[in-house]
């Protein structure tokens, strides 16, 4: 639709807003019409009223609207989805899409920096606003298509799936109930775990001598002025478990505050921090051996440590060659041409050294940021199967480099892919969740072990729909794991927490615009010790009262789930099973 063409008014959420109309202005899917396509534009002006606040449209903040009817039968989401797709001509502009039901409720919203926006919902029958807003238009025209499309199979796994035991921290600890997205560590030469909350440092020892385990936690917190803030923009936490150092890091605008311990958190040792001109958000550290296509280490330390951050038109990442003393300078990984700023966690290939940064939104796909040379050059390498979604996505890089990528994706669901070449090419994605019916997931975690054996971690709940809405979404969250035992052709799944529930409610993922329902913050953690048990580091949303029945508390207690039976991801330590010998 052209610039000329006349307004109408529209309510949305409680608001009267001026809005375009899309041409044509209204259309229908069904089970004998699966699809609908308009267009809208040209835009000159952008409506970035979202990024301040709630969306408004009027003659200064335009807003393009298609009345769109969904005509399905009662049950239909339960495998179909409702694919909502944008794309324009000029890869410097951005579109975003909001759908809204017949009341004015917001259904669901992609406003990444993703070409195309791709918007992913359950179809319940009814009739729907989907609002097309140019973010920035750069006079663009765009194209929109509606679709109802089956949801991807996923493949029932193996018997035996893993058990799991929680291990909350005492409230005696200084900020147990402050531990929103933790990171966690484990040092393979002396069995104790490091868990990161905010400011603070815990060491947790685990005493497998009874049934089940217990677990002793206690406060290790570095408390040295240039190394732990009294406030942090973020903190991070990384165990290079095969030395046994733990680095300790807080967000301080373009670098950090960092020290590292060689004993557990008995000592620690100050860092630079960061490369020089590295990115003031979501900084991550990880480390591991050396690829033989790049500069090395100097021989005081054995392996790389990296420290990767995102800034505001690009993200970059820094290599120590000294065991995390200093960095060289910082490296872009890529652009906002390439992908969104914000990213997952740096993980290091064991095999080969290759360096693995993912993505949640780079063009019409999620990715990974790949590295073969020691961090010196980089390239993006697309998920092809996936589409961008809200939480960070995750990899698990097994003995052999097999990659394992863990992510939400737009539909909410959990969704695994599998790389044997360095992220270009991918297979085997599934919806991992499915076997339990979890629809709707955040914070994807993985890890990987033996070539077949990986583990994937998560918050889900079987409630479909706006799981960021405080007032109208009434899921409760668990922790699941799923398992692979040969490749990632299968997965076991688990609820870790079949009877305590991590959340009740919406959870926020949306930064700092969000409400009291961001108490877990950005992400969680999982890892592996030494014999190859999976353990997670999560924050607790639901405790005391809430957990048995009560309402949302929106609590972040520190805590740890650890596999307590199952296979592990090391087949050197499966359970051995033997036969009784028959007498002759």
């Amino acid at each position: 639709m052209a610039l000329v063409a006349a307004m109408l008014l529209a309510t949305v959420g409680g608001a009267t807003t001026a809005a375009r109309a899309a041409s044509p202005g209204a259309g229908t899917v069904s089970t004998t019409s699966s699809g609908a396509s308009w267009t809208g534009g040209p835009f000159a002006l952008p409506n970035v009223s979202a990024a301040t606040g709630s969306l408004t449209c009027g003659a200064a903040t335009p807003c393009d609207d298609y009345a769109l009817t969904v005509d399905v039968p009662a049950g239909y989401d339960t495998d179909h989805d409702l694919k909502v797709k944008v794309s324009w001509p000029d890869t410097a502009a951005d579109f975003d899409i909001y759908l809204y039901d017949a009341s004015g409720a917001e259904v669901g919203q992609a406003a990444t920096t993703s070409d195309p926006e791709t918007l992913v919902v359950p179809p319940v029958g009814g009739t729907y606003r989907v609002r097309v807003v140019p973010f920035t238009p750069l006079g663009d025209t765009y194209s929109a298509t509606a679709e109802l499309v089956a949801k991807p199979a996923s493949t029932p796994g193996p018997v035996g799936a893993a058990s799991f035991a929680t291990y909350p921290a005492p409230g005696t600890l200084p900020r147990a109930h402050d531990a929103g997205e933790p990171s966690i560590g484990i040092n393979w030469k002396t069995g104790k775990v490091m868990y990161q909350a905010y400011t603070d440092t815990y060491r947790v020892s685990f005493d497998d001598s009874s049934a089940p385990a217990t677990s002793v936690w206690e406060d290790k917190s570095a408390h040295l002025p240039s190394c732990t803030a009294n406030a942090s923009l973020d903190p991070i936490l990384y165990t290079d478990h095969d030395t046994g150092r733990t680095f300790e890091s807080q967000l301080a605008g373009k670098t950090s505050l960092m020290c590292f311990t060689d004993d557990d958190g008995e000592t620690w040792t100050l860092s630079q921090g960061g490369g020089i001109n590295s990115g003031v958000d979501h900084q991550t550290v990880g480390g591991g051996r050396w690829s033989p296509n790049g500069v090395g280490g100097v021989g005081l330390y054995p392996n790389a440590v990296y420290y990767c951050s995102q800034d505001i038109a690009d993200a970059l990442c820094a290599g120590s060659r000294d065991g995390g003393l200093t960095f060289g300078p910082a490296v872009p990984m890529y652009t906002l041409l390439d992908c969104g700023g914000l990213h997952g966690h740096v993980k290091v290939s064991p095999k080969d050294g290759t360096v693995y940064v993912p993505n949640k939104g780079c063009g019409g796909s999620q990715a990974v940021a790949v590295s073969e040379d020691n961090g010196l050059t980089w390239q993006v390498r697309p998920v092809p199967s996936s589409l961008p979604a809200d939480s960070d996505p995750s990899v698990g890089v097994a003995a052999d480099g097999t990659v394992y990528f863990g992510y939400q994706n737009a539909d909410g669901h959990a969704h695994v892919a599998v790389s044997h070449d360095h992220g270009r090419t991918w297979d085997s994605d599934q919806d991992v969740g499915a076997a339990l019916g979890v629809k709707n997931v955040v914070f994807p975690a993985v890890v990987a072990g033996d070539p077949d054996r990986a583990a994937f971690a998560f918050l889900g709940t079987t409630t479909g729909g706006n799981y960021q809405d405080p007032q109208n979404f009434t899921g409760e969250w668990h922790l699941y794991v799923a398992v692979t035992y040969d490749g990632g052709v299968t997965w076991s799944l688990t609820d870790a927490t079949p009877q305590d529930p991590v959340q009740k409610g919406s959870i926020c993922t949306g930064g700092t615009t969000c409400g009291t329902d961001r108490n877990l913050l950005d992400f969680m953690d999982v890892q592996i010790d030494k014999q190859g048990r999976v353990l997670v580091g999560y924050a607790d949303g639901c405790t005391g009262a809430c957990a048995t029945g009560g309402a949302q508390n929106f609590d972040a207690l520190a805590t740890i789930a650890r596999q307590s039976g199952g296979r592990t991801l090391f087949a050197a330590y499966d359970p051995v099973t033997t036969a009784k010998a028959k007498k002759k």
